[in-house]
């Protein structure tokens, strides 16, 4: 039991000349017990299946700026408070809302040359259809970069439907997201710039399940797209594809109701775990409570709220708390643009405090085993993070790279400076499930739900008692500026 652990002493005085003397870097063996009792508890508990399980069951889909989104903020401050968290609170933010409209599934079909209906879901930000629906040819581009180069007559698409079949290739990595991702986020502007009546791509995913896979388009320069856009699935984007090739042309009937429908309040939800030495020192994790509408967000992102809160509970239930503040933060709106994520590193801008937040780091991968721990620190820390790796080689976690991002919602904080981490899960299935209906919670394997929470309460604890400066010889940085 966790009340067993004997927590770490004093520990060892890290200033950024002594980790300028050495390429290695041992941890001290208090600091490396307390980390390897805290994994061995995590590896037992059930806390975070109990705590996604809440969120899924008790609440379910959680599209930002909606009464659902709301009732995740209330279930998120009660849930932290039972946990024991401190200065519980909301910070809330004004949100552009943007909803899909009647229901979560959409009207589209081949009027010819083969009627039947497809698997399509709006993209967030998308234009409604005209009330009556859409009815129009079909123009087929095998990619976006095809798109991108069509050169054909001023008005080749005028009046018709955009397709555009990039696919998706699976990895442990997730690398083939960004790739396949500009077409869902630009496509609809080529397609409305050339006079296109709507846009439809190849879902962004690697399943082969007639789910369709949403997530939001871009907005350059705050325009907004003013044509439906549609996801198809992977099984129908393969049959639009077997009849673009058989030579018919393909004509679409569309009737969708997204869209637009005005400011509302959305919110962070914060609680802390206060530290005993330096509590102004801030070690911030987290993950994001809001979802897509079709499935329950289980995997995007309940297993990061749970795994998160887990990991800083279990840490709580030392016989003492560690030396630096550890803050979860539970992001509003990530989905449709990091709004949340934005609206709290603008608050840490203007309440000084972003000086404060020593390292960064959220989950938002799904739920699959973390296998490698990356980061983005300065030089003299870069020993530390390797022991801290050497410490989670037991759970079959690597060493990554010192050039990796903490998560999407760390971004603006890491443009201000936050040094980050990374815990890297495999990601190998992630998108067959990511932004469809069948992200629910039959797809987390406890085990590995439980093996995160290790590696989280490791590098957390870790992270939030050792006085060390991540920032550390950075240019910013001044020598030996790591304990105050």
């Amino acid at each position: 039991m966790l009340r067993t652990i004997i927590a770490a002493g004093a520990g060892a005085f890290i200033g950024a000349a002594a980790l300028a003397q050495t390429d290695r870097y041992e941890m001290p063996a208090d600091v490396a017990g307390t980390a390897r009792a805290l994994a061995d508890t995590a590896l037992d508990s059930d806390l975070a299946w109990d705590i996604v399980e809440s969120l899924t069951t008790e609440v379910g889909p959680r599209l930002a700026g909606t009464p659902q989104e709301a009732r995740a903020r209330d279930w998120a401050v009660a849930k932290m408070e039972e946990l024991g968290f401190e200065n519980v609170r909301v910070e809330e933010f004004p949100l552009d809302l943007w909803t899909r409209g009647r229901s979560i599934y959409e009207e589209v079909a081949i009027v010819s040359p083969y009627p039947q209906p497809l698997y399509a879901t709006s993209l967030g930000g998308a234009a409604p259809t005209p009330e009556g629906g859409l009815e129009a040819e079909l123009v087929f581009f095998d990619s976006f970069d095809d798109l991108l180069a069509f050169d054909g007559a001023e008005d080749a698409l005028r009046g018709k439907l955009v397709f555009v079949n990039d696919r998706m290739v699976a990895s442990r990595t997730g690398e083939g997201y960004g790739w396949a991702n500009r077409k869902r986020r630009q496509a609809w502007l080529e397609a409305e710039n050339r006079g296109a009546a709507g846009v439809l791509i190849r879902s962004v995913g690697t399943s082969s399940h007639r789910f369709a896979h949403t997530g939001m388009m871009s907005f350059p320069e705050e325009r907004m797209p003013e044509i439906p856009a549609l996801a198809v699935s992977a099984p129908d984007a393969d049959q639009i594809e077997r009849i673009h090739h058989s030579g018919e042309t393909i004509t679409l009937r569309l009737r969708t109701h997204a869209g637009w429908r005005g400011e509302v309040v959305s919110g962070n939800v914060i609680g802390e775990i206060p530290g005993r030495e330096t509590p102004e020192e801030i070690v911030v994790i987290g993950g994001h409570l809001d979802s897509w509408d079709l499935g329950t967000g289980a995997l995007d992102d309940g297993a990061g709220v749970a795994i998160t809160m887990a990991a800083a509970h279990l840490i709580d239930q030392l016989p003492e708390n560690p030396r630096r503040t550890i803050r979860v933060v539970l992001f509003g709106a990530e989905e449709v643009g990091l709004v949340g994520a934005r609206a709290y590193a603008n608050a840490r801008l203007a309440d000084g405090t972003i000086e404060d937040h020593v390292i960064g780091s959220e989950s938002d991968f799904g739920a699959r085993e973390v296998w490698k721990f990356s980061s983005n620190v300065g030089p003299e820390a870069l020993p530390v993070m390797d022991a801290m790796a050497r410490e989670m080689a037991f759970l079959g976690i690597i060493r990554g790279d010192n050039e990796s991002g903490g998560g999407p919602d760390m971004i603006p904080l890491q443009y201000m400076g936050v040094p980050m981490a990374a815990l890297e899960q495999n990601g190998e299935d992630y998108f067959n499930f990511h932004h469809t209906p069948d992200d629910t919670l039959d797809k987390i394997d406890p085990g590995e739900l439980a093996q995160n929470v290790a590696a989280w309460a490791m590098f957390v604890w870790m992270a939030a008692e050792l006085p060390v400066d991540f920032r550390a010889g950075e240019d910013e940085a001044e020598a030996g500026d790591a304990a105050r």
